[in-house]
């Protein structure tokens, strides 16, 4: 048996609401991949996308702090969200999820199904930490983060117009990248907790983008695909 975990933002899930032609597909490629890999589970760990962002805006507005401001109130706002995005993706699956909504990634046990979903735990980290935890706990070697960028970039390419993607990254130059702090709804490539995390345990990230379902297929099934490497 193989299990393997993805972290899926938020942003390709509900990038404002649900985005329910994509979930639709999404859905539907997992059943077909996981007809045809039997031994296969599969966890994913879902984010809070637009929603969080939304709430997590609207609390800041509220209580006039910054946007980079690191609060508890604003991380348990996101939290939520991710827990019912994940919901409903687990909703989706029908009784291919049999268990519960993983919330805390260290108590995760043995699923009946062929899928699992998570969201959220605790404050100071996003769902890729928690995706790394679960990789840890069901002994995976590589978390696959689908996002609404395809690769990685040496810098954010909507600010830098010379930034170039990048295939495959060490981690040590990676974190370079993505620092060490974790801001609530800090948007990057992969959470710097979970990047130092990953380090520790020698896990493999591959950063693609969670629209292009073929290429999801392509990464599952150890192809050729579009994305950023990340290992060492």
């Amino acid at each position: 048996m193989s299990v393997k975990v993805l972290s899926v933002g938020g942003s390709i899930v509900a990038p404002e609401g649900p985005d329910v032609e994509f979930v639709k597909k999404f859905v539907s490629l997992i059943k077909q991949y996981l007809a045809e890999h039997k031994e296969d589970k599969l966890i994913f760990v879902v984010g809070g996308g637009g929603p969080a962002r939304i709430y997590q805006n609207a609390f800041r507005a509220v209580t006039e702090t910054s946007p980079d401001s690191s609060t508890e109130a604003a991380d348990w706002i996101g939290i939520m969200a991710t827990r019912l995005n994940a919901q409903f993706v687990k909703a989706s699956f029908g009784d291919l999820c049999r268990e519960a909504v993983v919330t805390d990634p260290t108590v995760a046990e043995e699923f009946t199904g062929s899928v699992l979903l998570a969201a959220g735990w605790k404050p100071g980290f996003s769902t890729d930490n928690d995706a790394v935890l679960l990789a840890e706990k069901f002994g995976a070697k590589t978390v696959v983060n689908l996002s609404n960028i395809e690769k990685v970039y040496t810098d954010d390419p909507r600010k830098n117009p010379d930034a170039t993607p990048i295939d495959e990254i060490s981690w040590a130059d990676f974190r370079k990248i993505v620092g060490d702090e974790w801001t609530p709804g800090k948007n990057c490539p992969f959470d710097p907790i979970a990047s130092k995390k990953a380090q520790s345990l020698g896990l493999t990230v591959i950063c693609a983008g969670g629209k292009n379902l073929e290429n999801i297929k392509a990464i599952l099934e150890d192809k050729n695909y579009v994305g950023t490497t990340i290992r060492g």
